[in-house]
């Protein structure tokens, strides 16, 4: 039996999970970004004061890389209060967690320790171990130069060689460079053919300063793309054609593929609707992989209510959620039913609109008699507000008190006023949701938030979770 400091400790831990799931301290619809940053700060401290060694484990959970750089930002901030056995510990984790980051967060995170003046011995030591981790340092030297120069700098390294060196701290005091990289990068400044040897976003700048058309650069600059580049821009990249669209399309995550559809007119997405379907079953069935077909009977509640529009910074990020989990749980389930607030039945033309009659929607889900009910969406039932909250309570505790429909509810936004995401009912577990990827380890984590298991189950939990995230970057290392 736990005792309630145990399970007010599990209750923190979860909430703290939801945040670092779903919070980027950006607007969200009902919230703005002050109000996000001060709330994500509170409980960030709060942990790291209250529950450093769980604080540290998070690193090892699906949270978004906001939260994982500002976890390691001030676990290394405050490395003169933890024990010898915790800075072991948390380096490990570390190390694990910055190799799985965009490099760009990671050269961010650096620069924010230099600002803080965070300059001790494990701090240099990981940041040395990072950089000689990357697989290409001259592209990191082309493509975030400031960034390189600035973390050699702070932690007293010297660069790799010394013709990178040379590029990183007087790039244009060379005649030439042996790394056609870099050499590409000092002829880009006078010779236009350079520039389409460069990395997009390092040519884009070349580009303007030679005054070369915008579609002629598209087009030749093609091949150096990135598949999310080619996705981004092939509204206005007329010239790199469907062909190149579709290869894109066929290897895109699920939720990535998701937001790219949603940004795409109706008109488009029912034209293409062969090709889009294609791409979303083919990312889904990637994510399902072996667990394919093996959940059982399924029903989803989708919210494409107005507030699934998300924000300026967040743009329909709650609908693409809902839409990449509607094609996941479709992968999972062998028998599966979809079920949009707006009464929709086509899922390809999704968009936000209306108000959010959850509660009407979940007597309709329930009256499918699923195995699963899974529910997508922000928590703000409001038509009529309420019902949601009372219909899953009448199910729970009248209808079905065996359990024999699994229940969990998913909100891809963070409710900054209550620190956690909105919740429906108490009898139903609710957990952050980020990527749809993260919906099978999710559901698993439910089980904690509903109260069934304690902080010593949810500690195994998160161990298992660190010794696996540690054995995979062993392996990555061993290669």
């Amino acid at each position: 039996m736990d005792s309630y400091g145990d399970l007010i400790a599990a209750d923190d831990v979860l909430l703290f999970v939801n945040a670092a799931i779903t919070s980027t301290g950006q607007r969200e619809f009902h919230s703005d970004a002050d109000e996000q940053r001060l709330s994500l700060d509170f409980l960030h401290a709060y942990m790291l004061v209250n529950y450093r060694d769980l604080y540290a484990r998070v690193l090892a959970l699906d949270i978004n890389d906001h939260n994982a750089t500002l976890i390691v930002q001030r676990l290394l901030e405050t490395a003169g209060e933890a024990t010898a056995e915790q800075r072991r510990t948390e380096g490990r984790l570390i190390a694990c967690r910055l190799a799985m980051l965009p490099p760009q967060r990671v050269y961010g995170l650096f620069d924010a320790l230099r600002r803080a003046g965070v300059n001790n011995r494990r701090t240099r030591a990981i940041m040395r171990e990072w950089l000689s981790a990357r697989p290409d340092l001259a592209f990191d030297a082309v493509k975030y130069r400031n960034g390189l120069k600035r973390a050699l700098r702070h932690a007293h390294l010297a660069p790799a060689s010394e013709e990178l060196g040379t590029f990183v701290f007087a790039p244009l005091t060379r005649k030439h460079y042996a790394t056609p990289l870099l050499d590409a990068w000092r002829r880009a400044h006078y010779e236009q053919a350079a520039v389409y040897e460069l990395p997009y976003t390092v040519a884009e700048g070349f580009a303007a300063k030679h005054g070369i058309p915008r579609d002629v650069f598209l087009e030749r600059i093609a091949p150096r793309m990135t598949r999310l580049e080619t996705l981004r821009l092939q509204d206005s990249a007329h010239t790199i054609g469907a062909t190149a669209a579709q290869a894109d399309l066929a290897g895109m995550p699920l939720t990535r593929l998701a937001t790219y559809v949603l940004s795409l007119p109706v008109e488009d997405r029912l034209s293409r609707r062969a090709e889009l379907t294609r791409a979303l079953e083919a990312a889904a069935g990637r994510v399902a992989g072996a667990h394919r077909g093996t959940w059982g009977k399924v029903t989803a509640v989708l919210d494409d209510s107005f507030s699934a529009f998300g924000s300026v910074h967040k743009r329909r990020r709650p609908l693409a959620v809902a839409l990449a989990c509607h094609y996941l749980l479709a992968a999972l389930a062998d028998d599966y039913t979809g079920l949009w607030t707006s009464g929709r039945t086509d899922a390809l033309s999704a968009r936000p609109y209306g108000p959010t009659p959850l509660g009407r929607r979940i007597l309709d889900a329930l009256e499918t008699a699923p195995s699963r009910l899974v529910i997508v969406s922000d928590g703000w039932d409001n038509a009529p507000p309420g019902l949601a909250a009372e219909v899953l309570r009448i199910w729970r505790t009248r209808l079905d008190p065996q359990r024999r429909t699994s229940v969990v509810h998913l909100n891809p936004v963070y409710d900054a006023a209550d620190f956690d995401v909105r919740r429906l009912s108490a009898t139903v577990p609710t957990a952050g949701i980020r990527d749809a990827e993260d919906l099978p380890a999710l559901v698993e984590l439910a089980q904690f938030a509903e109260g069934r298991t304690g902080l010593a189950e949810l500690i195994t939990y998160m161990d298992t979770r660190a010794a696996r995230m540690t054995r995979g970057h062993d392996r990555e290392r061993a290669r």
